[in-house]
């Protein structure tokens, strides 16, 4: 198929979708960022389907334009993390090179690649039966969303994630799963000049806590943990009753949550402060995205299409999670970052490259033709 994307018109709907607030907690900017996309899928004859995860949280939305099982199950994400008012303060814009925006890499533009190569395949009637999701609650999670997401996968014989690609250009076969240790500590209150002795430290506690979890990190296995929330005490004259903390984990290797689970077990079991009670949770959020060696087939025939559209493809692994870290879990072959090349996500200064877009939506496009005939 000899289709090129239509760059102004492109840029005039990223520009439409941008200037929208659309935070994950802003149901009624999600669901108008939705509303565009139903409408323009309905228009191309795909089913639209809406799926309600949560009453706080703006519908899902489910694309298809045949049966399952699907070709290909294409992942993208309705909302951003920027809050009600941004858009007024930095809207839409662009140069001769880039283009800026509160979520224009992340992923407005990504969404809009998964419409226009429906769009051209349907146009060409081109093999294959898609199921496109976009979700609107990504960037919290997708608490919600997991079991219906997984659901899909099951359904699918490859997963394709429309994330943007990263800075560089590379692609993504690989991403850390994600957790979070909560952690409370009930002490007893007392004064630290007159009689601290009659204290017993929440703060303390939550000091060993944060050196032993801290210990595990082993950066060659890919495991981190950071004490990047943590608060306790009234008063500097006394000894803290309560303190609090999360923990933010990132695990390469899925073992690694035992390992994890058993430090905490330990901590508990054997406290550095006597008549101190500790209550301590942890979950993963997002399983590890590893590849398989059907992941690996779905990259050679990515590398394959990326050398007739222009695109040195190259894969690299991030810390960062996506609803790929799901489908890749379920045993989908999984590629991520096939939307628009950019950076500076969830940052002011996020922007995509203006230039990449026809070559990236060309190896997207690509590969989506190529899917439904391939063996994995």
């Amino acid at each position: 198929m000899n289709v090129s994307l239509n760059l102004e018109q492109y840029l005039k709907d990223l520009e439409y979708l941008v200037n929208i607030d659309s935070q994950s907690k802003d149901p009624e900017g999600v669901a108008k960022i939705g509303a565009f996309f139903e409408k323009a899928f309905a228009e191309i004859g795909w089913s639209v389907e809406k799926k309600e995860l949560d009453p706080s949280l703006a519908p899902s939305l489910k694309f298809t334009n045949g049966e399952p099982p699907y070709d290909a199950f294409l992942l993208g994400h309705l909302d951003t993390v920027f809050p009600k008012g941004t858009v007024s303060e930095r809207p839409f814009s662009r140069d001769e090179k880039r283009a800026y925006g509160p979520g224009v890499n992340d992923m407005k533009s990504g969404l809009l690649f998964g419409l226009y190569a429906a769009r051209a395949l349907t146009e060409s009637k081109a093999k294959g039966s898609f199921c496109i999701v976009y979700n609107s609650e990504e960037e919290i999670g997708s608490r919600h969303a997991r079991s219906w997401i997984e659901d899909l996968a099951k359904q699918s014989r490859t997963a394709v994630i429309l994330e943007p690609a990263r800075p560089n250009g590379n692609l993504m076969n690989e991403r850390k799963g994600l957790g979070r240790i909560e952690v409370t500590f009930n002490g007893k209150a007392a004064h630290a000049g007159v009689e601290p002795e009659k204290g017993v430290s929440a703060v303390n506690e939550m000091a060993c806590w944060i050196l032993g979890l801290h210990s595990l990190t082993d950066f060659e296995k890919g495991t981190t943990l950071n004490a990047g929330l943590v608060s306790g005490g009234t008063g500097a004259n006394v000894v803290p009753e309560k303190a609090s903390m999360t923990v933010d984990v990132r695990i390469r290797v899925p073992e690694e949550k035992d390992r994890i689970a058993a430090k905490i077990a330990e901590l508990r079991a054997n406290p550095a402060t006597p008549g101190i009670s500790v209550d301590a949770d942890f979950f993963l959020t997002r399983p590890p995205m590893n590849p398989t060696p059907k992941t690996m087939k779905l990259c050679a025939l990515v590398e394959e299409v990326g050398r007739q559209a222009g695109v040195d493809v190259r894969w690299q692994g991030t810390g960062g999670g996506s609803d790929g870290n799901f489908t890749a879990a379920m045993g989908v072959p999984t590629v991520d970052g096939l939307g628009a090349m950019g950076g500076g996500s969830h940052s002011v200064t996020e922007y995509i490259e203006i230039g990449e877009l026809p070559s990236r939506f060309a190896l997207l496009l690509g590969v989506l033709e190529r899917i439904p005939e391939a063996e994995f």
